[in-house]
């Protein structure tokens, strides 16, 4: 009677164990998919930069630097969006995203300003089509990143909660890291208005 006990009791441990780790497992495919729509969303947005470059640069003939460190922070961006696609949630993946994220939000920046000194340049219909959709790009990618750290949230509470920890832990379940920026000027999203 005792070894039929003990067999019924491991028997609920290892199927209790096997529900954690199938919640785990689904929670961690929650955010990687999560991660994969900002992804599409960052990749219209690396597409859209050079036409938006190609298209300043007839009437931004003077301001050649400018044009060139957008490309080059859209070029550092989408390599490091391709690192963190690779491992979604990785700290230093995330970590440099959000890094190459914010230099490309600056150099933007930058672009925009300098567009506001030629007022053909604003009124170029191609110039305002291609910030009315960077504009709605950026909006998909703030709610992106919204489903992402909310996925990563739930993720991380249930690996960290007990006793799913004892098996988180043991079966290489690590944290996810969220997609946040650090300072106040990451957190502004460029300014496309030409109005």
């Amino acid at each position: 009677m005792a070894t039929l006990i003990t067999i019924v009791v491991v028997v609920l441990i290892v199927l209790f164990a096997i529900s954690i780790f199938n919640r785990l497992v689904a929670l961690r495919n929650r955010y990687k998919n999560a991660y994969s729509q900002i992804d599409v969303q960052l990749k219209r947005r690396y597409d859209l930069i050079p036409n938006l470059v190609e298209t300043a640069k007839g009437y931004l003939q003077h301001e050649r630097g400018t044009l060139e460190a957008v490309i080059a922070a859209r070029n550092q961006a989408a390599s490091a969006s391709q690192a963190a696609a690779a491992k979604p949630g990785d700290p230093a993946a995330m970590k440099g995203l959000v890094g190459a994220e914010a230099g490309l939000s600056g150099a933007l920046g930058k672009l925009f300003a300098v567009v506001e000194n030629y007022p053909q340049l604003k009124a170029n219909e191609n110039m305002l089509q291609l910030s009315e959709e960077l504009t709605s790009t950026e909006n998909k990618i703030s709610f992106a990143r919204q489903a992402y750290n909310d996925s990563v949230m739930v993720y991380n509470t249930t690996r960290e909660t007990f006793p799913n920890m004892l098996v988180a832990g043991p079966l290489g379940f690590a944290p996810a890291e969220l997609f946040q920026v650090e300072s106040a000027q990451e957190r502004q999203a460029p300014k496309v208005s030409f109005s």
